[in-house]
């Protein structure tokens, strides 16, 4: 069922124009003037009751966040340097957005049961819902870097590796690979296990090839 809204007809003095501008005027050189007197008498310890409004120069300057506020992803890693991550797929699954990919792989610790042999997370499709940090039993992935400059050129570009989860101060191209558990990425050996694109097998549903990497990495 469509819904019309009907506009309010202007009356004889919004219809004459010049009126409305110089009330606008008005109303913007308020606040000005409102809020350079409060700034001017908290330099002289007056009126600290009373908040005037502040404008923050980003990016130069950034505002803080809270404490709880979900920004860019990281991967946790344990003292010598491996993450965290066991490669149980809980946030590959809960995740409604499906930005998540994980190829799984037996850990030589025995103690470890698997670890991820690939980590990809498409912040292009990502909704910064935080499921993935609150089903995770390791805590192994986070939000908390508080960074927000996630924009990119190509969509290639908004897709974090794993070398960018761990280390979130790189960007697009990492230059080197300096992980030293057993990996797939392109500068590690050239091969990447999975695939973004999904693909239609004879007479099967819709499927990924990461969910085939993964089996391959089981065995």
């Amino acid at each position: 069922m469509a819904m019309i809204i009907e506009r309010k007809e202007l009356n004889l003095w919004e219809r004459l124009y010049l009126p409305e501008i110089l009330r606008g005027l008005w109303l913007t050189s308020r606040h000005f003037f409102v809020n350079m007197f409060f700034h001017t008498a908290h330099l002289f310890g007056l009126f600290k009751r009373h908040r005037a409004a502040v404008t923050t120069q980003w990016p130069e300057e950034l505002r803080p966040l809270a404490a709880r506020f979900r920004s860019r992803h990281r991967l946790t890693t344990r003292e010598e340097g491996t993450p965290r991550c066991v490669g149980c797929m809980l946030c590959e699954t809960v995740c409604p957005a499906k930005c998540i990919t994980i190829v799984a792989g037996e850990h030589p610790d025995p103690n470890v049961e698997k670890y991820p042999v690939r980590f990809d997370i498409d912040l292009g499709v990502c909704v910064y819902c935080g499921y993935c940090v609150e089903v995770c039993p390791e805590d192994a992935i986070r939000m908390d870097t508080n960074i927000l400059d996630v924009s990119a050129y190509s969509r290639d570009q908004m897709k974090l590796d794993i070398h960018e989860l761990m280390n979130p101060t790189l960007r697009k191209p990492v230059p080197e690979c300096d992980l030293k558990f057993p990996h797939k990425c392109a500068l590690h050996d050239g091969k990447l296990t999975g695939s973004w694109e999904r693909v239609y097998g004879p007479g099967e549903k819709l499927s990924r090839p990461a969910d085939q990497g993964t089996e391959l990495a089981a065995r």
